[in-house]
């Protein structure tokens, strides 16, 4: 229960300007774990927001990790039924084409059409499905209808696809179709004892795809030509004319690579000038709840475990081998941040499209050891930034605890206080009173005897 003060009521003091004097003297200690809380608060800010940037360098570096992520060379058609894909490896040069047929998939259009609810399974409501193999495939239909064979037949892992075409009379025709295209597509369906379904079937065999190339002709199972050319990938849209004639160029085209790379130099950048920040000695602060900055000396300067992310990820630019990325156009700078020559980076392309590939993506590349670095620092789990943002997380709930039960020793000593003041003003009063009565006192005995 809080005690009432008698503020200079006997004495003429400002006795509680007095005890919040005194009570600020006795609070030093408190708020100095105040200042040191908000300083520990503070680095947990900055180092969350470092940790955000490792982890998004880290997904742009996985990115560019991919093999196929870096590309500086390109392809290009002549025709818009016929596109060309580069990939890593692909050898500047022209490629002339011509498209003798398009890949197709076997088909089977049956004669007799029927009511979605007739049975048209025979003598059994169970189907046989032969593949190119010979390898069977007993269906159960379920009740034998035209509708049940449907759906035994699009169950996953049959190969085909049925459906129904229907009629002006309300009857259906039924189409089977294999999943895939080629020769070696091709099926029967029979009833289980091997006669016909529905008044058996027209065929439409299926075929490879076929390209001309110089006196040479190709075969592809799918409309896709893997590799017709070292690293070079050509897909025949299904519907090219026979006799389609095409010219693929494949050219060194480094715009959209040296981006890729000038954009992970960059992010690499970012990060290392905000650990620069971050560690340097006397660095200003910014109070996240107002526009105040103060400067102050920097609890994180010099801190080892951003040190130890700074030099990760300057060291990324080193290859393992003895290598140096200089030869791409990438090294580090006497300020400690990376530059980008893309001129080198030309020139690098033109000299060896595959070795510059394989300087920056792969799993030993540049990208690679820049994500290595980010990951290792920004963890969820077990980052090393992370890690030390968990422990100073535990540091404030400590220093919480502490000025928690600074707050109660402080209460109880204003209490303290204020009961000894209050003490002496009643007190003062008392003697106050006293002295007035024997002055009255005095007096009238001082009259008394002037009357005798």
């Amino acid at each position: 229960m809080a005690t009432s003060s008698i503020s200079g009521l006997a004495s003429g003091l400002d006795t509680a300007t007095i005890i919040s004097q005194l009570m600020q003297i006795e609070a030093t200690t408190q708020t100095r774990l105040k200042t040191r809380m908000t300083s520990v608060q503070s680095n947990v800010t900055t180092l969350q927001a470092l940790n955000t940037k490792l982890a998004a360098l880290a997904t742009t570096a996985a990115d560019l990790a991919r093999p196929t992520a870096l590309n500086p060379v390109s392809a290009t058609s002549s025709s818009t039924s016929v596109t060309a894909t580069a990939q890593a490896g692909a050898v500047p040069g022209t490629l002339a084409i011509t498209v003798d047929a398009t890949a197709q998939a076997h088909r089977l259009t049956f004669a007799t059409t029927a009511a979605l609810t007739d049975v048209v399974t025979g003598a059994s409501t169970t189907v046989r499905l032969t593949d190119s193999a010979g390898a069977t495939q007993d269906l159960d239909t379920g009740d034998g209808t035209l509708s049940g064979l449907m759906r035994a037949l699009n169950a996953s892992g049959t190969g085909v696809h049925a459906s129904t075409l229907k009629l002006d009379d309300g009857t259906y025709r039924l189409r089977v179709e294999s999943t895939a295209t080629g020769a070696d597509s091709t099926f029967t369906l029979t009833a289980e004892d091997g006669t016909d379904l529905l008044g058996g079937a027209t065929v439409r065999a299926g075929t490879d795809a076929a390209i001309t190339v110089g006196t040479d002709t190709v075969h592809s199972a799918t409309n896709t030509f893997t590799g017709i050319l070292p690293g070079v990938d050509v897909t025949l849209s299904p519907a090219t004319p026979p006799g389609t004639a095409v010219e693929l160029t494949v050219a060194t085209d480094t715009t959209a690579a040296k981006a890729s790379v000038k954009a992970m130099v960059d992010a690499v950048n970012a990060v290392l000038d905000d650990l620069a920040s971050a560690t340097r000695s006397n660095a200003t602060s910014t109070s996240s709840s107002s526009s105040t900055t103060t400067s102050s000396t920097n609890r994180l300067a010099g801190d080892p475990v951003l040190r130890s992310v700074q030099y990760a990820l300057t060291d990324a630019v080193f290859p393992t081998d003895g290598t140096s990325m200089s030869t791409v156009g990438v090294q580090v700078d006497r300020y400690g941040r990376l530059t980008f020559d893309e001129a080198a980076f030309d020139s690098a392309v033109a000299s060896d499209p595959t070795a510059v590939t394989a300087a920056i993506t792969g799993t030993t590349g540049f990208a690679a050891r820049v994500q290595a670095a980010a990951t290792s620092a920004s963890d969820p789990i077990d980052g090393a930034i992370t890690s030390t943002i968990t422990s100073r997380k535990t540091q404030i709930s400590r220093l919480q605890d502490s000025i928690d039960s600074w707050d109660d020793r402080l209460a109880l000593r204003k209490e303290t206080l204020t009961r000894q003041y209050t003490a002496l003003e009643t007190a003062l009063s008392n003697l106050q009173s006293q002295s007035s009565w024997l002055s009255s006192q005095i007096a009238s005995l001082s009259s008394s005897s002037s009357e005798s």
